[in-house]
């Protein structure tokens, strides 16, 4: 982080990286909830590895996240003792887990996602955030690729699971617009050369979902407007019962360490 940002730069920066923290922070404790519940072995290890980088980036990020706010609070304070109007993750991370073809679709939509912006944060201006980004990429592209792999299977497969997976699409489309609808802080961000600008990644986004659709034998759903602002702090009330789980511990027993 540059020692030369001004007060509304910093309060820019640490918002910014707050909702990046905070996506992979949810996302992973409710990929989380497969654990011992998933339909094989294998798959109960594969999303609790993918839910063990996501909580990992989280770390990265709301580490960086505390040292630019600058008031001491580390990755611990900031991802358990925060309120809920206070997190700003995109409201599809916190969607209930659903099935197993639910699961999945939602992670493609993410992956995706996070794959093209992360690719293209790697040559931020921010260089912290720039080396966040290029290890998490490597990371990502696991995540796409399983994810990916199971769509296809799922949508090109039985009756049964393609309706499955294209009942799934329908329902969590609706909730990508808020990923790519930009507002004064992801501008701000984007004019600082701190994040690529989200029309340039949802160009690449909508380019690699229609072709995993495709192969998916899926359609892609119709856009429609969007009335969720996670970004902003307003949330589903799915994100209560998460924080409930979540901050237990930590609220009951403040400052516990293992």
């Amino acid at each position: 982080m540059s020692a030369a940002l001004s007060k509304v730069e910093a309060q820019n920066l640490f918002r910014y990286v707050l909702r990046l923290g905070d996506l992979s922070l949810v996302l992973g404790q409710r990929l989380g909830e497969w654990v011992g519940h998933s339909p094989a072995l294998e798959e109960d290890l594969g999303l609790a590895n993918i839910a063990l980088d996501l909580i990992g980036q989280a770390r990265l990020l709301l580490t960086y996240a505390g040292e630019i706010e600058g008031r001491g609070r580390g990755e611990d304070e900031i991802a358990f003792l925060r309120e809920h109007g206070e997190y700003l993750n995109a409201i599809l991370v916190e969607q209930p887990n659903g099935d197993f073809g639910h699961t999945i679709v939602r992670q493609v939509l993410i992956d995706a996602f996070q794959l093209e912006l992360y690719q293209r944060m790697t040559a931020s201006t921010d260089e912290r955030l720039a080396a966040i980004a290029a290890k998490s990429v490597k990371e990502i592209l696991y995540h796409l690729r399983y994810s990916s792999g199971w769509l296809v299977r799922l949508g090109d497969g039985t009756e049964e699971s393609h309706v499955r997976v294209q009942t799934a699409m329908d329902s969590l489309w609706p909730y990508t617009v808020e990923l790519f609808a930009d507002d004064e802080l992801d501008r701000a961000m984007a004019d600082a050369g701190v994040a690529p600008r989200l029309a340039e990644v949802q160009a690449a986004w909508i380019a690699r979902i229609d072709k995993l659709l495709e192969e998916a034998t899926l359609k892609r759903p119709a856009s429609r407007p969007h009335s969720w602002h996670g970004k902003r702090g307003q949330h589903s009330e799915h994100l209560g019962y998460i924080l409930a789980e979540m901050q237990h511990l930590q609220r009951t027993y403040p400052g516990a360490r293992w």
